[in-house]
C-alpha cells in the first residue's frame, strides 16, 4: 500500500517504513505528525476513493532537521562590471512515515 501526500507545496509517493526530506516542519524530533493526503493506492494498484479516503491518515515520526547543502547563486551584468555571488541553505526535516490508516 502507498500513499501520495503533500507537503511544503509538493506531493510525494510514500510507503510505510519511508524516510524523506521535507520542508521545514514545526515539531520536534520524535514527536508523531500527520501528513495531508491526497490519495491512497491499495496492493493490487486501486486507488481509494470516496468516504474511505475522508477517513485515510498517514502517521509519520520527525527523525531529524537539518540543512541542505549550499547552492551558489552568481548574479552578473555584461559591460558593466557587475557581479555578486551570494549562497542559499535550504532548511529541511526527515520524516519517517509510519502507518498508512484507510
Amino acid at each position: 500500500m502507498h500513499a501520495i501526500i503533500e507537503t511544503g507545496g509538493k506531493q510525494y509517493r510514500v510507503a510505510p517504513g519511508d524516510v524523506l526530506r521535507v520542508e521545514k516542519l514545526e515539531g520536534e524530533i520524535g514527536s508523531e505528525i500527520e501528513l495531508p493526503l491526497r490519495a491512497v493506492f491499495k496492493e493490487e494498484g486501486q486507488l481509494v476513493a470516496g468516504a474511505d479516503l475522508a477517513q485515510a491518515t498517514v502517521k509519520g515520526t520527525i527523525v531529524g532537521n537539518g540543512r541542505g547543502k549550499k547552492v551558489l547563486v552568481f548574479k552578473f551584468k555584461r559591460k558593466k562590471q557587475y557581479k555578486r555571488t551570494i549562497g542559499h541553505r535550504q532548511d529541511f526535516t526527515e520524516v519517517k512515515v509510519g502507518d498508512i490508516l484507510v
